[in-house]
């Protein structure tokens, strides 16, 4: 039962004539209850999320495969192992599931341009091109950091002829 299962169980209890049960008062018990504390869902990157996926099932076993044989997992996740509480939260994912952090997005504008031309990704034939800023269902105008370096525009965050702009999703 979580929090707000009791909360209504004791709204149950009450009745709508009735504010106290056997001398109790429900309404002060349930004002404590909602002052309790509620585990809070660990917020992760994407490629956090991604190994607890695949290794959720053994998660002991796993974190110890982690540490022993630390060569064969990605760098990124033999620098987050290091952070201060990589267990701890990886636990509190397993107890009490986990969200993942949005990452930021950018729209990358060639500067001086005339119609607003923005890197576009299309993504039917997986190439990139210069074209007005929207997003239909087979193009992407917004991208990640990663998405932008895979595609080798990492090098558009310092070039002085193109804007960047954060975008919220």
């Amino acid at each position: 039962m979580n929090k707000q299962e009791l909360i209504e169980y004791c709204k149950s209890l009450k009745g709508d004539l009735n504010k106290f049960i056997n001398g109790i008062d429900v309404n002060k018990i349930i004002a404590k209850i909602e002052q309790l504390d509620e585990p809070q869902k660990p917020v992760v990157k994407q490629f956090v999320a991604e190994w607890y996926e695949e290794n959720k099932n053994n998660l002991e076993k796993n974190i110890y495969d982690c540490i022993v044989g630390w060569g064969i997992h990605s760098k990124e996740i033999r620098d987050w192992m290091r952070e201060t509480s990589p267990f701890q939260t990886l636990v509190n994912m397993h107890q009490f599931g986990y969200t993942v952090e949005k990452e930021k997005r950018y729209l990358v504008k060639a500067k001086g341009v005339y119609f607003n031309s923005c890197l576009i990704f299309e993504k039917i034939n997986k190439k990139w091109l210069f074209s007005s800023a929207y997003e239909i269902d087979h193009q992407r105008g917004h991208h990640t950091r990663k998405e932008l370096e895979a595609g080798g525009f990492g090098w558009v965050f310092d070039c002085p002829g193109v804007e960047i702009e954060e975008v919220e999703e």
